[in-house]
C-alpha cells in the first residue's frame, strides 16, 4: 500500500486538514508549516495526484511508461526517444515524455510527475546528483526504472554503449594514419560517459606508447558553444594537435564552426572525428568519420528491460553495452 495523508500528516506533526489545504491550495498556510508538510510527502513517498493513488488500489498498470529525457535539442536524445516510442508501439504501450533540462532538481520534478501520472515504469537517462535524490526516490517507491546512457548506478537496469573501446578505436584510427599530438574535446564531466570516452582516448595513446598530456583534453560541457571555445584553446597550444576528437555529435558542430573561424580546412590542415553519427554527418565535406551508436537497438533493448521489471519486479539487476559502429569517412587525412 502506498503513504496515505494520515501518514504526511503524522510526520508532519498537522492534522490532515492541513495536509489537505497545503496540497490543494485551498487556504493560506504559513510557510513553515508548508516546508514541513513538503518535506513529510517526500520522506513517506506520498503520491498527491489522485489518479496515482487509484493505481494503489488497481490490480492492472497505466499501460503507459515514462521516459525523462536531459535535452531532446541533442539529436542523439531525440533520435533515441523515437526508438524507444518504435518499441513502445510494438508492445502496445503508450509513452509520456518529458524533458529534464540536464537540472536534476527538474529531473526529480519530472521523475514524481510521471510517477503521479501511473506510469508502469520509467526509462531514465539520468544528471548527476551528489545527493541521489531521483535513485532514492525510485528505490523508496519501487518503481521499475531502466537507465539509458548514462550508467549511474546498479541498483536498476541499464542500457548503454561500450564508449571506452568505441572512444579507444577511434583514436587508434587516427594514429594509424600517422597522427601522434591528438587533442580531445570531452563532454560534461559530470557524466559517466565522459569519462569512459576520455578513458578509451588516453588508453589508445597508451597502446602507441605516446604520452598522455592533460592540456590536449579540454571539457567541451556537451554543447555546441562550449566545445567552439574548447577547440579554440587546443588550436592556441604552442604546439595544436594535428587531430581533434570530439565527444559528442553537439561538440563536432562547435569544433567545426571553431575550425572555420580560424581558417583551417578539414582534413588538409587539421583532422576531425566524432563520437555520434547524425543525418548530415555525411553530407558534411568533408564527410565526417564517427562512432556511430546503434540508437534503434538501444531504445528496443531499453523497453525490453523496463517490461521485463515490470513483471518481474525482484531479481538480479542487468547492465546492458552495445557495440557502435566505426564509420570511416573524409575527415582525417595524414598530418602534414
Amino acid at each position: 500500500m502506498g503513504a496515505k495523508m494520515s501518514d504526511v500528516a503524522r510526520a508532519a506533526n498537522v492534522s490532515m486538514s492541513t495536509v489537505s489545504h497545503v496540497l490543494n491550495g485551498t487556504r493560506k498556510v504559513h510557510p513553515d508549516t508548508v516546508r514541513s508538510v513538503n518535506q513529510a510527502v517526500e520522506s513517506v513517498g506520498y503520491i498527491r495526484n489522485s489518479l496515482a493513488r487509484s493505481l494503489a488500489r488497481s490490480s492492472s498498470g497505466s499501460g503507459a511508461i515514462g521516459v525523462a529525457i536531459a535535452t531532446l535539442s541533442n539529436y542523439y536524445f531525440s533520435e533515441t526517444v523515437r526508438a524507444i516510442e518504435a518499441a513502445c508501439a510494438k508492445s502496445g504501450l503508450m509513452m509520456i515524455l518529458v524533458n529534464t533540462q540536464r537540472d536534476p532538481e527538474q529531473e526529480l520534478k519530472a521523475v514524481k510527475a510521471l510517477h503521479e501520472r501511473r506510469v508502469d515504469g520509467i526509462v531514465l537517462a539520468s544528471e548527476y546528483d551528489p545527493e541521489n535524490r531521483v535513485f532514492n526516490y525510485l528505490k523508496a517507491n519501487k518503481i521499475p526504472t531502466v537507465l539509458i546512457d548514462r550508467l549511474l548506478s546498479t541498483s536498476f537496469d541499464q542500457v548503454g554503449v561500450e564508449n571506452k573501446h568505441s572512444s579507444q578505436e577511434l583514436i587508434a584510427h587516427l594514429i594509424k594514419l600517422g597522427h601522434r599530438r591528438i587533442g580531445m574535446v570531452s563532454g560534461r564531466l559530470t557524466q559517466s560517459s565522459s569519462h569512459e570516452r576520455i578513458d578509451g582516448y588516453r588508453a589508445a595513446l597508451a597502446d602507441a606508447g605516446i604520452e598522455y598530456e592533460d592540456q590536449l583534453v579540454c571539457c567541451g560541457e556537451s554543447a555546441i558553444a562550449p566545445a567552439m571555445e574548447a577547440t579554440r584553446r587546443l588550436l592556441s597550444l604552442e604546439h595544436p594537435p594535428t587531430a581533434i576528437m570530439t565527444a559528442n555529435n553537439l561538440m563536432t558542430i562547435g569544433a567545426m564552426q571553431a575550425l572555420r573561424e580560424a581558417g583551417l580546412e578539414v582534413p588538409k590542415d587539421i583532422a576531425l572525428v566524432g563520437f555520434d553519427d547524425f543525418d548530415w554527418a555525411d553530407a558534411f565535406s568533408p564527410r565526417l568519420t564517427v562512432v556511430a551508436q546503434p540508437l534503434e537497438e538501444l531504445g528496443a533493448q531499453a523497453v525490453k528491460l523496463l517490461l521485463k521489471r515490470i513483471k518481474q519486479p525482484e531479481g538480479r539487476r542487468q547492465t546492458i553495452r552495445l557495440k557502435p559502429s566505426l564509420i570511416q569517412r573524409d575527415s582525417c587525412g595524414a598530418p602534414k
